[in-house]
């Protein structure tokens, strides 16, 4: 891949891959560990014209992207978990009206103000089901500084693809960490929002899919006036008490995701051709995991690593093809064991553990060796 390379933190490869992708509006309010992501937009965005606000509140950023969305502009805003969970209302919205726009978690200990400094992967659940009612969500995540900058564009461009919020899951050691990373040539991996093709004066229907499932948009202040509301609502987005209408809409919002999960899906299989023991993790906790795979590997275990890019909507049948073949799944993250229950519903058997930390320590090689040893029947 030709393109500048750079040495660079992780909140700083989010705002590379936002600029790359076309931010063209961000709002948000500085929370640790996020707030360089914040600041460093404050200064660039508006150098490429476009507009950068520090609101009040999480609450008011979140639904000042989805205003900024609506007129056309490709928007995102960054925080943490406490800030995260004042979002999840409008994100809710967001999923209803069908509006294009990446959230960045940076996630840290919790819950409540947890700690602030302190390293943590337990937001996991609550992006899945952060907001009420059924629907899908996407959320994508990275363990590697290469992989932010491509998964933060992915994130933009999933948005529009789907026409959803989006969710780019990090934790406080990818975000503040420091890597080279490619910045490629621009234009390379860029998906421009659909827009529709229905000419001025003909009737046009705004939530009225596509067979593909995707929503062509009329940006406001277009040719085009439409309605939009939170509330279930017709191809014309106007609100509706008809049960037909709300389990087509509600079918509609799910299967769009669901239903092209696979396309969706990003993945990473570390040596598990041959593998006995397979590890699953993502975010940091990966990169822990792959130095056990080495370890391992030169200590004669066969040992393999399937890392998650994607956690949802979870690839399920990814994961189910890894472990077919091996004895033992390690799922190694760091909260209570929120993937590793979706682990298990993929594998259905007892062969499946928890390496895990929840104490604001980073997790290590050394941890999961532990555990190893331990299922092994090695001892401790």
């Amino acid at each position: 891949m030709s393109g500048t390379l750079r040495f660079i933190q992780g909140n700083e490869a989010v705002v590379e891959g936002a600029l790359y992708a076309g931010l063209g509006f961000y709002a948000g309010y500085p929370i640790t560990p996020s707030t360089e992501i914040t600041e460093l937009l404050a200064e660039r965005l508006p150098k490429r014209g476009g507009t950068f606000i520090q609101m009040e509140d999480e609450i008011a950023s979140m639904c000042s992207i989805i205003g900024a969305s609506l007129t056309g502009k490709k928007v995102m805003t960054a925080t943490s978990g406490p800030g995260f969970s004042l979002m999840q209302e409008a994100i809710g919205y967001a999923v209803m009206a069908e509006v294009p726009c990446v959230v960045v978690n940076v996630q840290r200990s919790g819950p409540s103000t947890g700690l602030p400094t302190a390293v943590a992967q337990g937001d996991v659940m609550q992006a899945r089901w952060g907001t009420h009612g059924d629907h899908a969500i996407i959320a994508l995540t990275a363990s590697n500084l290469q992989d932010v900058f491509k998964l933060t564009i992915e994130a933009f461009n999933m948005a529009e693809t789907y026409r959803t919020p989006v969710i780019l899951l990090l934790d406080e050691v990818v975000g503040h960490m420091r890597e080279k990373v490619i910045i490629p040539n621009e234009g390379e991996f860029v998906v421009q929002r659909l827009i529709t093709s229905v000419p001025e004066g003909t009737d046009y229907h705004p939530y009225l899919a596509r067979e593909d499932g995707r929503l062509p948009m009329s940006d406001f202040g277009g040719v085009h006036r439409y309605n939009v509301t939170g509330l279930v609502h017709d191809m014309w987005g106007f609100p509706s008490n008809d049960p037909t209408v709300a389990y087509n809409l509600l079918r509609h919002l799910v299967d769009k995701i669901e239903k092209r999960s696979h396309e969706i899906a990003r993945y990473q299989e570390h040596r598990i051709e041959d593998a006995d023991i397979l590890i699953v993790s993502y975010g940091s906790s990966a990169r822990s995991a792959l130095h056990m795979i080495e370890k391992g590997r030169d200590s004669g275990i066969r040992i393999g690593l399937l890392e998650l890019n994607t956690i949802w909507p979870f690839p399920y049948e990814v994961v189910r093809r890894a472990a077919e073949r091996t004895e033992i799944v390690l799922v190694v993250e760091m909260n209570m064991g929120q993937v590793y229950q979706e682990v298990r519903r993929a594998v259905k058997t007892d062969r499946v553990y928890l390496v895990n930390r929840f104490d604001g320590v980073f997790i290590s090689h050394n941890d999961i060796e532990k555990t190893l040893n331990v299922v092994m029947g090695r001892g401790v």
